[in-house]
């Protein structure tokens, strides 16, 4: 199953090579700078579960690598934007200096707008597997909303106000749900639609990708406290020097490597019913927990 997972990430960085490849009516340095965000070393979560959901939904995923490059390039406008001075304000991402570092401050901002609008031209105007206007159009608002006022942008705007202050696993749980969980989720679910599944296996998604999102954030709080630039790819120790509330902080890591395990059982339960289908799924998963970067 790890040879499949490499073989989905291979496909999936040929094809986002492909939406961005030099064109004379693109200013080189912009092209440049979303490029280098998008194109560089990266676990291309967001896409592959777009795939591997429409795989367990109905037995294919053709037709969803449009879709699935469009979840990474929102993915990277948002690490893009959250990287800059007047967020996170980290100068390292994947590993590399992050763009505003690299380029500068205002190439980075329109980078990431770039990348943005390209994703949702790329959901409306490229088909899903199912060729139907009314999925695509189903699919672009899943989307949408995840990453706007009740979704990643909302989870954002949160995540700043709770800085300095001592949040509650309420107010934890809301901000990851929406940070980092909805686009996740939205990923699972976009993956369903295009692939003709029925409501009752987008629910079911649905529920996966909102655990494993959780999961999945857990584990990040985890890492910035033990894991070292070299393994995350990132500077560690950022949420303790914002003062940040976070699980580790709020609960012990021990606490919250068993949160983050309870969640990975969620996700898997809520799969449960796809059979061999949903391999791909529960070994992504399975691999939460035991993640490294």
């Amino acid at each position: 199953m790890a040879d499949r997972l490499a073989h989905l990430r291979g496909s999936v960085d040929a094809a986002l090579d492909g939406f961005l490849r030099p064109d004379a009516e693109i200013p080189p340095l912009i092209l440049e700078a979303a490029r280098y965000a998008v194109l560089g070393p990266g676990k291309r979560l967001r896409p592959i579960l777009v795939l591997a959901s429409g795989e367990a939904a109905s037995g294919h995923s053709e037709g969803l690598m449009p879709a699935a490059c469009a979840v990474e390039m929102i993915h990277a406008f948002s690490l893009v934007h959250d990287d800059l001075p007047a967020l996170d304000d980290d100068s390292l991402r994947r590993g590399r200096p992050t763009v505003h570092v690299k380029f500068d401050e205002a190439t980075a901002i329109l980078a990431g707008d770039a990348l943005l609008n390209l994703a949702f031209e790329i959901l409306a105007t490229q088909p899903g597997a199912t060729g139907q206007e009314g999925a695509r159009l189903r699919a672009i608002a899943a989307v949408a909303r995840a990453v706007g006022l009740r979704g990643m942008i909302g989870g954002q705007v949160l995540d700043l106000e709770f800085e300095g202050k001592v949040g509650t696993r309420e107010d934890l749980e809301r901000i990851h749900r929406l940070k980092t969980g909805c686009l996740i989720t939205a990923s699972c679910v976009a993956g369903a639609i295009l692939s003709g599944a029925d409501d009752g296996a987008i629910a079911a998604l649905e529920r996966y990708g909102r655990a494993l999102g959780l999961a999945f954030q857990i584990t990040d709080d985890i890492l910035d406290v033990t894991g070292s630039a070299e393994e995350i790819g990132k500077s560690p120790g950022k949420d303790a020097a914002a003062a940040k509330t976070t699980f580790p902080s709020l609960f012990g890591l021990e606490a919250s490597r068993k949160m983050a395990a309870e969640q990975v059982d969620a996700a898997l339960g809520a799969i449960s019913n796809f059979g061999a289908r949903s391999s791909a799924l529960a070994e992504i998963a399975r691999s939460i927990a035991s993640r490294r970067s």
